[in-house]
């Protein structure tokens, strides 16, 4: 046969089966248009909020011109998600309806720079929910899952940790214990101060109490925490042993002096990593921290800008990337990120608490899989109402997210149910943030 000949025959072929079907997610064939629908095109952007676990969570749904055809992303951010809401529906929309949802980096660049001022969150979510979707609509098309666009699985399943808290050693000691039997090889542990909030701890002074704008502030003294806390790590390293990975989370909260007395302390007790030890604003202090201590440090969860980070990525200030994927701007971001880190030696632990939809999850333990400079993931239990609403939800077992095989980010949506969950405008954001603050009454980074 020729090559004309079988140009042809294959042609009438593929005419004749316009939609090849894959053996499975290894092995996907990329499935072709039908002919004569023309191009294919955005023609609905829309975003979904809802609250089935009580947090508000913000989605973006790119429709195509393509029945049936459409993606979902993650543009959560909490404390401003109707902000989030207005930048996708009144912004983004007009200028996306009629373009090719192909365009993957084109679209980010061109969503990136339309509002002229840029490098926000409420930007960057924006962005990021069109972007999962356009990845998610991608690998729906070439039915395959996402991870394998990103050229297929560096390992089996994402290694994950979760948070053990109390207001004693004891609780955070008995909480630890529970997630380590059930499988967890990593934790992070958080402890409350007497008389006093401390973050993640899941506890506040009764005297702290309140709602709305002028709910009490909560009390934060900051060296009470900082002599606490390398007790806490001592109690738990007697009583639990080496064997575990102990992490914990700083979240800013005490000033950059302290926080590098506090990496010295912990030093002994050989955390796998601590995070956030200075506030973006205060990033010039890593070449101070550096040379002074070998406590592992991730860094970022309230990064927007790439400024904030290549210099300390290419610079070995720190040793996790900890970015907030839908705050960055997607997926086409955040691989860009992963590549970069490769090469300095950062692992990446992307954020992923429960202000992150559970599209967003399926997105985080994608770009995991695929990375070869994956470090940690941060675990999500759902809740019944979260799988109901997301049929799809990466699973959590024996300590690791397991993605499914199904193509794009494996994860869907059932608006109608998510409607019954609306979310609270009232406070219309997290007020509490903003009420942390000393006993002389000074404002206390969150």
């Amino acid at each position: 046969m020729n090559r004309r000949a079988w140009f042809a025959r294959t042609a009438t072929a593929s005419a004749a089966l316009p939609w090849l079907t894959a053996p499975g997610p290894a092995h996907a064939r990329v499935r072709p248009r039908p002919a004569g629908n023309g191009p294919l095109k955005i023609t609905d952007v829309k975003t979904i909020l809802t609250a089935p676990a009580n947090i508000r969570l913000v989605v973006v749904k790119v429709v195509t011109s393509e029945p049936g055809l459409y993606g979902l992303g993650c543009a959560t951010f909490t404390q401003r998600a109707r902000a989030v809401e207005t930048a996708v529906d009144k912004y983004l929309k007009p200028f996306l309806l009629g373009k090719d949802p192909a365009a993957i980096e084109d679209l980010w660049q061109s969503n990136f720079v339309s509002s002229y001022w840029r490098n926000g969150p409420v930007l960057g979510n924006a962005i990021s929910g069109v972007d999962m979707a356009l990845w998610d609509i991608l690998g729906k098309r070439a039915n395959m899952p996402v991870y394998q666009l990103f050229g297929g699985k560096c390992r089996k399943a994402v290694d994950t940790y979760r948070h053990a808290t109390g207001m004693t050693f004891a609780e955070v000691e008995a909480a630890a214990r529970k997630l380590i039997e059930g499988g967890q090889r990593y934790v992070r542990v958080q402890v409350g101060v007497p008389g006093q909030s401390t973050y993640g701890a899941g506890g506040v002074p009764k005297e702290n109490t309140g709602e709305g704008a002028n709910a009490r502030p909560q009390t934060w003294e900051p060296r009470a925490y900082v002599r606490t806390l390398p007790k806490l790590f001592e109690h738990l390293r007697k009583q639990l042993g080496d064997e575990v990975e102990l992490l914990h989370d700083v979240h800013e909260r005490v000033p950059p002096i302290l926080a590098i007395q506090l990496c010295k302390d912990l030093e002994p007790f050989k955390l796998f990593f601590l995070e956030d030890p200075f506030s973006p604003e205060d990033i010039g202090y890593f070449e101070k921290l550096r040379p002074q201590t070998s406590t592992p440090i991730a860094m970022g969860e309230l990064f927007n800008n790439p400024n904030e980070w290549v210099g300390l990525v290419s610079n070995r200030l720190i040793d996790f990337i900890r970015i907030h994927i839908s705050q960055v701007g997607g997926l086409t971001m955040a691989r860009k990120v992963a590549a970069l880190c490769e090469f300095f030696g950062v692992r990446t632990a992307w954020h992923g608490p429960g202000d992150v939809s559970p599209v967003g999850h399926a997105a985080n333990v994608h770009l995991d899989l695929a990375v070869p400079n994956f470090g940690i993931q941060e675990g999500r239990v759902f809740n019944q109402a979260e799988r109901d609403v997301f049929p799809g939800c990466p699973e959590l077992k024996d300590g690791y997210l397991w993605a499914n095989d199904k193509p794009g980010l494996g994860i869907d949506l059932d608006e109608k149910l998510a409607a019954k969950f609306p979310i609270s405008d009232d406070p219309p954001f997290d007020y509490r943030w903003g009420n942390v603050r000393r006993k002389d009454g000074t404002v206390v980074k969150p």
